[in-house]
């Protein structure tokens, strides 16, 4: 999940270095496009806050799903050593 969120900000981001070569063109090389560099620098702005807070929306997301993964082996652990004990244990003293 994280992986589309990485690839989500790594786009935004191309586009915001794409906007911000944009602004710093004459207006010669942009016929019918928009030749206001203020307008590129903002659009450029944007996208890449939006780049920004899609990586970090991909860093939290692999954060806690590195946790949960973490803690459901320490809790699998736990009870295979519960099991084992228990089993050691309780078939030793049936045989008695």
């Amino acid at each position: 999940m994280s992986r589309n969120f990485y690839i989500l900000a790594a786009t935004l981001l191309f586009f915001a270095l794409l906007s911000a070569a944009m602004s710093l063109l004459p207006s010669s090389f942009q016929p019918g496009l928009p030749a206001n560099a203020s307008l590129w620098r903002t659009g450029s702005l944007f996208l890449l806050l939006a780049g920004l807070a899609a990586a970090l929306v991909g860093v939290m997301s692999h954060l806690f799903e590195q946790v949960d993964r973490r803690s459901e082996e320490s809790r699998l652990a736990a009870r295979r050593k519960r099991r084992g004990d228990g089993q050691s244990g309780g078939s030793g003293d049936r045989l008695k």
